[in-house]
């Protein structure tokens, strides 16, 4: 058995799921070896995502553990087997991995709900605020660096998932770069807001009920939604939450920050008063 070198997000998540499945079932890894007629090793592995596991033992294991959610299998077994070489693979060694991990998220996601306080949404930024939010990052990045981010982030706009940002009006009003570049900006969240598949919502500043988001996060949605996840920005890079308990919190938090929003049209009204503003 050859161990990975780096898992992905998704090998890591797989992994983590058949974990929490044997302890709900209340096994250590020698019992669950012992079911598979494995060594403990391989259970241990499989459970750190540095080896995969074939449908036929993710099933057997399952059926061990007493799943009956046959959903919830299927939607493992699809992780496990999944043998795609994403369009991001061709960054490994030239990005961070979370910029890999986050491309492979929204590559699976059956939508994306994002909450954005002091930037625009990555998705939905132009090249010219793209180049001033990575050209401000501390320690500096070179200009190969910043351009490859770039790059990256122009593929990771190429989505057609049903998408919704809730955007505060600090975000739309700091300008990472100069007034032109501002103002394109605003132009292009009131084009892409006319996607179909794009929903663009805006806090005022003078919108009551607003301390239900602090912070940024991204939820992602998974085939199941016991298998969502949810990014958060960190000082050293994205936190992915998967827990149950965390999934629901943040769930209930979108919810609320979406109803004190205003709706998609007063939202588009509203960027473009700001546009007219520069």
């Amino acid at each position: 058995m050859v161990k990975r070198r780096e898992p992905t997000a998704r090998q890591i998540r797989l992994a983590t799921e058949l974990r929490r499945l044997r302890e709900a079932a209340g096994l250590n890894s020698r019992q669950a070896a012992a079911l598979l007629g494995v060594s403990p090793a391989q259970i241990t592995h499989i459970e750190s995502a540095l080896a995969g596991v074939s449908e036929q033992r993710l099933r057997r294991l399952a059926a061990h553990y007493a799943c009956t959610d046959e959903e919830f299998i299927d939607a493992l077994v699809a992780m496990a087997t999944d043998r795609t070489c994403g369009w991001w693979e061709k960054y490994r060694g030239l990005l961070p991995t979370p910029f890999l991990d986050l491309s492979e998220l929204e590559h699976h996601a059956r939508f994306l709900h994002h909450v954005a306080i002091l930037y625009v949404p990555g998705l939905l930024q132009t090249e010219d605020y793209s180049r001033a939010v990575f050209s401000s990052r501390l320690p500096e990045l070179t200009d190969d660096e910043v351009e490859l981010r770039i790059q990256h982030r122009r593929e990771r706009q190429e989505f057609t998932i049903p998408y919704e940002a809730v955007i505060h009006e600090a975000a739309l009003r700091i300008r990472v770069s100069d007034r032109a570049a501002a103002r394109a900006q605003l132009t292009r969240l009131i084009e892409l807001s006319e996607a179909d598949h794009i929903t663009v919502r805006v806090i005022p500043f003078d919108l009551n009920g607003f301390a239900t988001a602090s912070s940024t996060m991204t939820y992602v949605g998974g085939p199941l939604p016991k298998l969502d996840t949810v990014v958060r920005d960190a000082p050293h890079g994205s936190v992915l939450i998967d827990s149950e308990a965390q999934l629901n919190v943040y769930r209930t938090r979108f919810r609320k920050v979406e109803a004190v929003s205003l709706e998609p049209e007063p939202s588009r009204d509203f960027i473009h008063k700001l546009a007219k503003e520069l």
